[in-house]
């Protein structure tokens, strides 16, 4: 089996580029596609921009998860981003650092999940970076359009606006607590009576589209659920300056999450609350003005009132923190 190391940063590239190219879709708005030193764009409007990275042993791990998965899930979480501001995925760059030890074929296996999931997503893999590193590294960066609707930011939340959410919550938390809990000694035929939770947290498939419908529809303010609920009302409250409040009773959770919850002794409202990386969208309208599929699950009320669930504080409820031990 070769390795990256042995076959070069050059010859990876140009693998790279030629999987890319062989679902290239030509779009007008590509000058030049991956392939030269940079790519070009005819924009025409306002551009998106987000960048995301994804550590090895932090973020995923190979045991758990496959190659392309791992690629996939990689794109969804920057993708999420675009989304999140109202626009629509149009392409990405990816950097990718390994140790020159890595097998090709893992490498190739991450480009590939990396090139598929963006063009199911409607946008194409313009290039990138491959540089050697002490364990496998994805950052991904990813441009969006905004055709001609505004942004919608994080700070535009409004008293008396209901908050909603696009789809269910806590899967993706799930699913890694059924890896762990093997790891720790449970029966490894979990993994299999909970395999759709298990694919939540390998591969999250929210709707994106539902960005661009949301800014149709009037959003005030909108976010993906990243790093937890808990953390996102906190990250808005604090954005807009006013009081956003869930009703955790309304919070839509994946069918088998509360089974699994009773089976591991969970309490399965936490994971909905505090489990990141579902990114199902989260945004705050009108009252009369959500969209169909969106789920209201609290409120925004007035200024200088902070991050509440079920009108209390949120305690010891967090989400995904970048630099804590766990």
């Amino acid at each position: 089996m070769q390795t990256v190391g042995e076959v070069g940063e050059r010859a990876m590239i140009a693998l790279f580029t030629a999987a890319a190219a062989e679902r290239s879709d030509n779009a007008d708005d590509v000058v030049i596609g991956s392939g030269d030193d940079a790519a070009v764009l005819a924009a025409g409007g306002p551009v998106v921009v987000s960048t995301d990275t994804a550590v090895a042993g932090r973020h995923f791990r190979f045991d758990w998860s496959a190659p392309e998965q791992i690629g996939a899930r990689a794109v969804v979480q920057s993708a999420a981003d675009i989304a999140a501001m109202g626009g629509a995925l149009t392409g990405l760059v990816v950097s990718i650092g390994c140790p020159p030890a890595t097998p090709v074929d893992r490498v190739l296996a991450l480009n590939e999940g990396m090139v598929r999931q963006t063009h199911r997503l409607g946008g194409r893999v313009l290039g990138g970076d491959l540089v050697s590193a002490p364990v496998v590294v994805l950052t991904v960066t990813s441009l969006g359009s905004l055709a001609d609707l505004a942004p919608v930011t994080l700070s535009g939340a409004r008293a008396g606006d209901v908050l909603a959410v696009s789809g269910p919550l806590g899967g993706a938390a799930a699913g890694l607590a059924v890896l762990s809990a093997i790891e720790h000694g449970a029966d490894p035929g979990l993994a299999h009576r909970f395999s759709a939770l298990v694919d939540r947290y390998r591969l999250p498939q929210p709707d994106l589209t539902q960005g661009p419908i949301a800014a149709r529809a009037g959003a005030h303010a909108m976010t993906d659920v990243s790093d937890g609920l808990v953390e996102e009302i906190t990250t808005m409250a604090g954005a807009s300056g006013l009081a956003v409040d869930v009703d955790s009773a309304a919070v839509p959770r994946p069918d088998g999450l509360d089974a699994l919850a009773a089976e591991l002794g969970v309490d399965p409202v936490r994971w909905a609350l505090s489990g990141g990386e579902d990114h199902e969208l989260l945004a705050t309208f009108a009252p009369g003005d959500v969209p169909p599929g969106w789920t209201v699950i609290g409120a925004v009320g007035d200024a200088g009132g902070g991050p509440t669930v079920d009108a209390q504080p949120v305690g010891d409820l967090h989400g995904w923190q970048s630099f804590s031990e766990t």
